[in-house]
């Protein structure tokens, strides 16, 4: 694998950034070395990118849809042959355990894709309202800003629907793992897009995406990240009244109701809320159990926790890898230490948990009796934490659940399907699974409140991308 990176990609060619010899070290967070650098992209990089989208838009816009699905089909197949070295890369990177990076990081977006080949060749009719023929547009150029968790994911789900609805892109990807969207860059050049249709910086978030933010010539931002830094770019965006979609952070809540099957939405939710260590915006954070099972459930939670080993990556029976960063290291410890000072009770794992001698590790932890408005309930902490929170009924289950600035995702378990719906249907949420349902990539994915603006995925991530104009005749 070759690792080297030293250039950007610009209306179609691969490009010496405008400072050379100025990167960003990339480092393996299993082994704390530096596995490669990138180039530090600045703002005179990103002029370049949107001018060469801008220059491309018109043409790519006029391209029928059949075309632009025809393309977004050759991308797919360009990706599914490198689907291993996308998931050796996001091992390396941000040291998700192999297995699981086949599974979710290479497969997931290669599933989000293929929905995009086919929503981009049945676009939204167009329909008569009156004397009006009311038709969609695309919004222009695109800057999409990207975040380390999901490297190709987040990419994809904001990369193939521009695409599909005509728009063209300017990426820029995570400092912390840009290595991932070389390789999708890459399959891009061979699937034959017109030059200027995508343009990949890579750099830092205080540079490189300010500036993309900030851009006059960009139409639309689309970002994934934190609530602050999504706050940042919404002020930015609004200086031109430029448009915004917005997947920002989440504490999910897992309410298991007294009729639940126990010992599953257990195991299953212990499995969500650690899933890529921790650091997945929509992992169910809090369990929210009934107090008649409250007890039993922490015995369940505690053995979940002690089967999630930590290690090396690219080790079969490593199911739990280190955290992106030191810095992440540093921020997930001291809110679980937080968490035990205001009062939760230690139930597996903890600060002083043995962990790997190498590398930004975090033991797996459950920290019980956790006080629904302090702060390990209501701060996100993007790290294998999970706080447990007893409840009398269904009605603070509810209640419980919606105290949080954030409305992301969550789930309901219960032995009745639809007292299930019924309590789903009140918990303020953009997602909520009931007993452990399949993710839906055709669904639509975004959040209430603080967790964001705007859809994506399926049909509705589509519409985030198109205008809406009205003709009259």
């Amino acid at each position: 694998m070759d690792l080297a990176r030293t250039d950007l990609y610009l209306d179609g060619q691969w490009v010496a950034a405008s400072t050379p010899g100025q990167t960003v070290a990339v480092r393996n967070p299993a082994t704390e070395e530096i596995v490669a650098t990138v180039p530090a992209g600045t703002a005179a990089d990103v002029d370049r990118a949107v001018a060469a989208a801008r220059a491309a838009f018109d043409r790519w816009a006029g391209t029928t849809p059949a075309e632009r699905a025809a393309h977004l089909d050759r991308l797919h197949a360009a990706l599914s042959v490198r689907a291993d070295e996308i998931a050796h890369t996001v091992a390396l990177e941000l040291g998700t355990p192999l297995k699981v990076a086949t599974r979710i990081q290479a497969g997931l977006p290669l599933a989000v894709l293929h929905s995009y080949v086919e929503l981009a060749a049945r676009p939204p009719a167009e329909e008569t309202v009156g004397n009006s023929l009311v038709v969609r547009e695309p919004v222009g150029v695109v800057g999409a800003i990207t975040p380390w968790n999901y490297p190709l994911h987040q990419v994809v789900a904001k990369l193939a629907p521009a695409l599909a609805a005509g728009c063209t892109v300017v990426l820029k990807p995570s400092e912390l793992t840009p290595l991932t969207a070389y390789l999708l860059v890459e399959a891009i050049h061979e699937a034959g897009f017109p030059p200027g249709v995508v343009n990949l910086v890579t750099g830092t978030g205080p540079v490189v995406g300010e500036a993309v933010a900030a851009h006059p010539d960009v139409d639309m931002v689309s970002f994934t990240g934190s609530t602050a830094t999504g706050r940042r770019i919404s002020h930015l965006a609004a200086d031109r009244i430029a448009r915004v979609a917005l997947e920002l952070g989440g504490k999910s809540a897992n309410v298991i109701l007294d009729d639940a099957d126990l010992a599953t939405a257990v195991r299953v939710g212990v499995g969500n809320a650690f899933l890529n260590s921790g650091q997945t915006c929509t992992a169910w954070t809090r369990m929210v159990v009934h107090r008649d099972r409250y007890e039993e459930a922490l015995v369940l939670a505690a053995k979940a926790a002690e089967r999630y080993r930590l290690g090396d990556p690219f080790d079969p029976a490593t199911r739990l890898g280190p955290l992106v960063s030191a810095t992440q290291r540093e921020r997930v410890a001291n809110h679980a230490a937080r968490g035990l000072a205001d009062g939760g009770r230690l139930v597996a794992g903890g600060p002083d948990a043995p962990v790997p001698d190498r590398g930004y590790f975090v033991a797996p932890t459950v920290i019980a009796d956790v006080d629904p408005d302090s702060a390990l309930a209501q701060e996100e902490v993007f790290g294998p934490v999970l706080a447990v929170i007893p409840v009398a009924d269904e009605d603070e289950a509810v209640a419980v659940a919606n105290n949080s600035r954030y409305g992301l995702a969550g789930a309901v378990w219960s032995g009745d399907e639809e007292r299930a719906l019924r309590v789903a249907r009140r918990i303020r949420t953009g997602a909520v699974d009931i007993n452990g349902a399949a993710f839906n990539p055709l669904a639509p994915f975004g959040g209430y409140k603080q967790s964001g603006l705007g859809r994506e995925l399926g049909r509705y991530g589509l519409d985030e991308f198109l205008l809406t104009k009205a003709i009259q005749r």
